[in-house]
């Protein structure tokens, strides 16, 4: 019988926040047990393995319980907290359903009974109805519950009683050798016949310890090892004080699988180009300070985006996927642009939807939204869904260039490096030039080598007379 207590308590499970995980880790909890909550409030961070994501509730009511601690990895489905919708805290059940301690061992029992009701509603039948006896010589009753009891008690009973039929050993037959039912389980499982077995308990029982004795016989000798025989591996050890073990789990879990699947079943193949930016660098410091920009984050990344959109547009089969199960090749008619971003949760890849549609001031400011949002870790699970190309800015970090790998399901990813003066032949001369090296790694399924490169020949004429922007719009 419930009460109305507890039928106020709703239970609040894991939601699959990210289109067909398993899994989640609570990352922090917002609210504490005694604490008010309403419907909407975030009461919990939660790490997928393709975000960091913050859940509501969906109640009004009292927090009655968090049933797991942070840094706990829960199935989807799961409940992870309890909340008291009825207005108040848990109250305890009445004394009348309240479980039924059970008897101290110096009370008599149950006539007829080997043990006493300790849960309301499971009680134990009084009924004397025994099994049939097999043929054979029998052990007497009282013989055989001796027996059991003294094995479990460790001494025999003052008082013998009848046992009850559950609880006595199988009676042995001609062929039968006298055991309980757990040591028949144990020896099937063990591949031992106990008519093999030298019983040692009361009465002729065979026992567990009987079982095991008899598997140990069965094992022959090991050898003697011969000098020419090579030594045991030894276990290997780690130095606690000098190295760190961190699971891995979450995002980097998800990044490993995802990085291998692609590495292995897409055939990649990187094109590298090394191009004068300095254009480009003094067309961005334009921007800046031109009043339509304002407030926005206008850097290279951004005109290095809309060239390679501006690319796509006049290469449009470099916008694809492979359907490995119908054996097609998908064009897409949109370009949803990922963008690489390190987190200190992992490398993620969101992407701006629909970029191909939008103006150098909207693609600044999706840009900025995206690499703000990532940096908190907040980026949702639907941003990171649907990517067609992406690019990954290593220049960042100093690198001049990478081959980098493909973000699965997509056809292409564009590599920046590191923008620096470099000497270079201008008009005839050579002069320090801002310059950098862009690296194209595509699907070659999908691509072939000249389509991949005249993606990336278009890319680098466009960085390198940023008009072509105009010009080729």
């Amino acid at each position: 019988m419930t009460t109305m207590t507890e039928a106020s308590v709703r239970e609040f499970k894991m939601p699959d926040v990210g289109e067909g995980l398993t899994e989640a880790e609570i990352l922090k909890w917002y609210v504490q047990p005694g604490d008010t909550v309403t419907d909407g409030q975030v009461v919990c961070e939660v790490e997928t393995a393709k975000a960091a994501v913050e859940l509501p509730i969906p109640y009004d009511g009292v927090v009655r319980d968090l049933h797991f601690p942070e840094g706990t990895t829960v199935d989807v489905g799961t409940s992870i907290i309890s909340v008291d919708v009825g207005g108040g805290s848990a109250a305890p059940a009445p004394a009348a359903e309240q479980p039924v301690a059970a008897a101290p061992a110096e009370e008599p029992k149950a006539a007829g009974s080997g043990r006493q009701p300790v849960l309301v509603g499971y009680g134990v039948a009084t009924s004397s109805t025994r099994r049939r006896p097999r043929k054979g010589p029998e052990v007497p009753v009282q013989q055989a519950s001796t027996a059991i009891q003294t094995e479990l008690n460790g001494h025999a009973p003052t008082a013998p009683a009848p046992a009850p039929a559950a609880a006595q050993a199988a009676p042995a037959g001609p062929d039968r050798p006298l055991a309980k039912p757990p040591v028949r389980k144990l020896a099937k499982d063990l591949g031992v016949d106990l008519t093999t077995v030298v019983p040692t308990g009361p009465d002729g029982i065979i026992t567990r310890e009987d079982v095991h004795a008899a598997v140990a016989a069965a094992v022959p000798a090991a050898p003697e090892p011969s000098v020419a025989s090579a030594p045991a591996a030894a276990p290997a050890s780690y130095d606690t004080t000098r190295e760190t073990r961190i699971p891995v789990k979450g995002v980097r879990k998800a990044t490993a699988a995802a990085m291998v699947g692609s590495a292995f079943t897409a055939p990649h193949v990187t094109e590298f180009v090394t191009v004068d930016v300095t254009r480009t660098m003094k067309l961005v410091e334009e921007l800046k300070a031109d009043k339509e920009f304002a407030g926005l984050r206008v850097n290279p990344l951004l005109l290095i985006a809309k060239a390679l959109l501006v690319a796509i547009r006049r290469n449009p089969d470099v916008n694809a996927s492979w359907d490995e199960a119908a054996q097609e090749i998908v064009v897409k008619h949109y370009v949803n642009l990922g963008i690489a971003a390190a987190t200190p949760r992992g490398l993620i890849v969101p992407n701006i939807k629909d970029a191909h549609a939008k103006t150098l001031p909207q693609l600044a400011e999706s840009l900025g939204e995206l690499v703000s949002t990532a940096r908190d870790g907040k980026t949702s699970p639907a941003a990171m869904q649907g990517g067609t190309v992406t690019i990954t800015n290593v220049g960042v970090f100093g690198v001049d260039t990478g081959t980098p790998i493909l973000n699965p399901g997509e056809s292409a990813i564009l590599a920046v490096g590191a923008i620096k003066p470099q000497p270079w032949v201008h008009k005839g001369k050579v002069k320090p030039r801002q310059v950098t090296t862009l690296a194209l790694s595509f699907d070659h399924r999908l691509v072939d080598g000249e389509l991949g490169s005249k993606v990336l020949a278009d890319v680098a004429a466009i960085l390198e007379q940023p008009k072509r922007l105009i010009t080729w719009a």
